[in-house]
């Protein structure tokens, strides 16, 4: 939304006790944007330290949900909900590092019941590995746009999802069904264009 000159400056003319009352009175009402605030104000903590508890916390929440894999409705939504914590994070800290890195430990983490997945129908699990491959294809759009001194690390991980994906003959399976090409896990080899290409496999009906 663009703000008028005119508007700016009315704003500009309210008192510091009015301000006060708006502003808090605007925080009251986004959550988010008080908890933004109160990182980048007085938080002790710093983005490093919100990104290793946000590991900590993916690495025990998949571990508690890992018993309901066989239930995949009930398994996926309880990884939505880490995912939507991972964003929440990015959103507070803008930390763009973790956003790929966060992601894609979330899949490895999933990816080590491997066993237990490779034990379902197939079409019980389909649904969680679409939405596996997607969360794939967007961290690796947001590796190219990380300054280069980052891919070393993000290679690790990248490494460790492409052996899990290859022990896994579904995901395996539905990852050539649906253009993801294994090579792009490693951060040098992922196309400039890779955003184009996910849309226009999304505009022949995979990933869905």
């Amino acid at each position: 939304m663009e703000y008028s000159k005119e508007f700016k400056a009315a704003l500009s003319n309210f008192s510091s006790i009015e301000k006060d009352r708006l502003i808090f009175r605007l925080l009251k009402k986004d959550k988010l944007l008080s908890k933004k605030l109160y990182f980048e104000l007085i938080d002790q903590e710093t983005t490093d330290d919100k990104r290793d508890a946000m590991e900590e916390n993916i690495r025990e929440k998949v571990l508690l949900s890992s018993k309901y894999i066989g239930n995949s409705k009930y398994f996926l939504s309880i990884i939505r909900k880490i995912s939507a914590e991972i964003t929440e994070h990015v959103k507070i800290t803008t930390d763009k590092f973790g956003e790929v890195s966060l992601n894609i430990l979330l899949i490895n983490k999933i990816l080590e019941y491997n066993e237990d997945l490779n034990r379902q129908r197939f079409d019980t699990v389909y649904k969680l590995y679409i939405y596996i491959i997607n969360k794939v294809f967007k961290a690796l759009v947001l590796v190219k746009k990380l300054d280069e001194d980052y891919w070393m690390e993000i290679d690790e991980l990248l490494s460790e999802l492409h052996q899990k994906i290859n022990n896994n003959h579904y995901l395996l399976k539905l990852c050539n069904n649906n253009s993801l090409n294994l090579n792009w896990l490693k951060s040098e080899n992922i196309p400039d264009s890779l955003d184009l290409i996910m849309k226009e496999i999304k505009s022949q009906g995979y990933l869905r």
